[in-house]
């Protein structure tokens, strides 16, 4: 069933209009039918009392004798005086309740009880139409010299007032219906017109592509009115969003260079120190040519102290490199993480426990670029925080909610400030650093989840990053 809440503005505003209008069609229509029964009973009560007191005056003797003669010769005059007047029988009874005379004596013949024919009977004074009967009974009593001699009955066609009175109800429900669908139509009419500006800017918002547009100059209401402010406003949001992704992409191209600065001593050790080693090896084949053995030696030498500057320079670029979004994460990309961290673990004479488990399949549904660049600033803010002769750890493996990457360090824990940037979406202070907020913003992306814990001499920060998709 569909809720009213679910419904289009455009719909529900005109609906809501139909509905007034229903509810105020019925209180007007009860106000006019009302108003119309009571003219209809003012005149039928007017007639019924001015044909009582004619038969009051006329009758008090005659009952007073009982001529049941004079009394049908004067209910006959009276009903041929009132012919066409609503007037369909008129019975006369004495104290005693027995009837002297009626106009249609077949229906109260003389000497009957006049009580069978009392029922629904109304005071003259107190007549209402009630319900769709044809007749209505007028019961008075009859009054000579101030004494009750006897009862009049009269039984009065209200037919036609009845006929009015459905025939006013029908075309009130004609016009309130009429009035309430024309009032809804226009009403949808109006509504959508005034709601097309909302649904363009709705469509400008939801674009497919996710990447909201500016809605040009030309589409946006003239005047200082409510929606163009609201469609300029709009505008200004898109820009300041659009300058907001850009500060944001420009911070984090900034603080990836940093992370690669930061290495970059560390890594000039790494390369320099086998240089002296190669230099050495070449001077040996040189002296000793001669010598097969020793030449032979001399470039295994050469040959591993080559590989690994080619290592670490293959390291290097792939780290740097500005077209690794969108490529699968491998396996070996840890190994890359390890031969850029290892340096500076061991120019501040750091432990480094490095425990990776992981399998390939599984690992490339993860961007390469965020899994690598989350990893390397928690590392480095595990090496800062660990401190000279500390200790630093890097865990990485599979569990039931999605592959888990967890960087401990020995150093005296995270900050307040630290832990506000790496767990919250608060903003940043001015002159803090950017690296932990863009591991969070990165995680964010990959719509994983940063757990952050202290233990006796230890801190944890693990980062849990669904596989295929899924959320943890």
């Amino acid at each position: 069933m569909t809720r009213p809440t679910s419904l289009p503005l455009s719909l529900r505003v005109p609906l809501i209009t139909a509905g007034m209008m229903v509810l105020v069609g019925i209180v007007a229509s009860q106000q006019v039918m009302a108003t119309l029964g009571a003219v209809q009973e003012e005149r039928l009560r007017e007639l019924a009392r001015l044909h009582v007191d004619g038969l009051t005056v006329a009758l008090g003797p005659a009952v007073l004798r009982r001529d049941v003669w004079e009394v049908y010769d004067t209910l006959d005059r009276a009903k041929q005086a009132m012919a066409g007047q609503r007037l369909v029988l008129t019975v006369v009874a004495d104290e005693a309740g027995q009837v002297i005379a009626a106009s249609n004596p077949l229906r109260a013949p003389v000497d009957s009880l006049i009580e069978p024919l009392r029922q629904g009977a109304q005071p003259v004074e107190t007549i209402r139409l009630t319900g769709e009967e044809p007749h209505v009974r007028v019961l008075s009593g009859l009054v000579f010299q101030g004494r009750e001699v006897g009862t009049i009955l009269s039984e009065l066609d209200v037919s036609d007032l009845v006929a009015e009175r459905r025939r006013v109800l029908l075309w009130l429900l004609a016009g309130n219906a009429a009035a309430t669908l024309i009032l809804a139509l226009g009403g949808y009419i109006a509504v959508r017109r005034m709601l097309h500006p909302v649904a363009e800017l709705a469509a400008h918002m939801a674009r497919a592509d996710g990447a909201p547009e500016a809605i040009p100059e030309h589409r946006i209401p003239a005047g200082d009115t409510e929606l163009a402010r609201l469609f300029q406003t709009y505008n200004a949001m898109i820009g300041a969003a659009a300058a907001k992704a850009e500060a944001e992409r420009r911070l984090a191209e900034r603080e990836r260079f940093v992370s690669l600065g930061r290495l970059s001593s560390s890594l000039a050790h790494e390369i320099n120190n086998p240089l002296g080693g190669l230099l050495n090896a070449a001077d040996t084949i040189r002296t000793y040519a001669d010598r097969p053995e020793v030449v032979r030696d001399s470039v295994d030498l050469l040959d591993r102290g080559l590989r690994h500057l080619r290592d670490v320079t293959r390291a290097t670029l792939e780290q740097n490199r500005l077209d690794r979004h969108g490529l699968p994460l491998k396996p070996e990309d840890f190994d890359d993480l390890k031969l850029l961290f290892a340096p500076e673990t061991a120019r501040l004479r750091q432990t480094l426990d490095w425990q990776v488990d992981a399998a390939a399949a599984a690992l490339a549904t993860l961007s390469a670029a965020s899994v690598r660049q989350i990893a390397l600033n928690l590392l480095l803010n595990a090496s800062t925080a660990a401190g000279e002769g500390g200790a630093v750890g890097c865990t990485v493996e599979f569990r039931p909610e999605g592959l888990c990457i967890a960087v401990s360090d020995s150093g005296p824990g995270l900050p307040p400030e630290a832990r506000r940037r790496l767990l919250s979406d608060d903003a940043l202070l001015p002159g803090t650093g950017v690296g932990l907020r863009l591991v969070r913003d990165l995680v964010a992306g990959l719509r994983g989840r940063i757990d952050y814990s202290r233990m006796p001499n230890r801190s944890v920060v693990q980062v849990t990053l669904p596989i295929g998709g899924d959320t943890c």
